[in-house]
């Protein structure tokens, strides 16, 4: 299909870009990669009258390091994720999983703030961001302000992120010493969206863990931070009973929804599934076998 007519706009800053969502209130839609909006504009899910293109912002790009913090533009692309040597060195998952997402034209225009603030449950960064630990920096007509991850995602296509707003940075604290990484993810085919996913970032103190986040991808109406299965393998040396334990509490908060992918006991298993895999990865990775 055919979208409906709009007008389109191309701002060269993050304040005009501001200045035309409040002129144009929920009439206006911000396109930065395109891949989810434009589909469902084509399906006329999605119908605005004006469009901001916010591609010629160049401050919105970009990967940096400052006080141990890693700070992504957020119309940085996947390609420009994977080929980070910065993030390899502080934030290994996000290159890793990227690498997961859909095909490279896909991943040469596709962008890491996009995938976030469209709250899609299907896409992969909701779920990486709960594991990371990130925040995430909006801009809008009163100035800026700092939304954790973990408050961010509200709902199926509905996030903290005001119509007026702009979503600037991503802030994920750099990993540690003895941090273990993985995301797990079941698909049908190469690039396609999750049957289930599981990412897990945890530290070791000796063999003891002293910290973990896991986030879910695709089983619940948006991410899902698994707190109590994070919860069950801290303060615990992590064996199979503690991954056991951990990956049941991670079934219990799904609520998948039932699609060609799979019925909702299917993908809820799967989710467990994951879980067990990633944690196994992740002590791995730490422990250097």
């Amino acid at each position: 299909m055919i979208p409906n007519e709009f007008e389109y706009h191309a701002p060269s800053s993050v304040e005009e870009a501001i200045r035309l969502l409040a002129e144009h209130a929920e009439d206006a839609k911000l396109l930065a990669g395109g891949h989810s909006l434009l589909p469902m504009m084509k399906l006329r899910f999605a119908e605005p009258a004006h469009l901001v293109d916010i591609n010629n912002i160049d401050d919105l790009r970009g990967i940096q390091l400052a006080d141990g913090v890693v700070h992504i533009g957020a119309m940085t692309t996947e390609s420009a994720i994977i080929e980070s040597d910065l993030l390899h060195d502080h934030c290994p998952l996000l290159p890793e999983a990227a690498r997961n997402i859909s095909d490279p034209q896909v991943r040469n225009r596709g962008t890491i703030g996009g995938d976030i603030a469209h709250g899609d449950p299907a896409n992969d960064h909701p779920a990486l961001m709960l594991a990371c630990n990130a925040e995430f920096r909006l801009q809008g007509p009163n100035g800026e302000r700092t939304v954790p991850a973990t408050e961010f995602f509200l709902g199926t296509f509905w996030t903290a992120l005001e119509a007026e707003e702009v979503l600037t940075r991503i802030l994920i604290p750099a990993f540690g010493p003895r941090t273990g990484y993985a995301y797990c993810k079941l698909k049908r085919k190469q690039g396609d969206w999750a049957t289930a996913a599981s990412a897990v970032v945890l530290v070791l103190d000796g063999d003891t863990c002293s910290e973990a986040r896991i986030g879910l991808t695709n089983v619940g109406p948006t991410a899902l931070n698994a707190t109590d299965a994070a919860a069950a393998l801290v303060g615990r040396v992590i064996d199979e009973d503690a991954i056991e334990e951990a990956a049941k509490k991670a079934m219990a908060i799904c609520d998948p929804a039932e699609d060609l992918r799979g019925d909702t006991e299917y993908k809820t298993h799967m989710a467990g599934e994951m879980t067990r895999r990633a944690i196994r990865q992740a002590v791995q990775r730490v422990k250097g076998n």
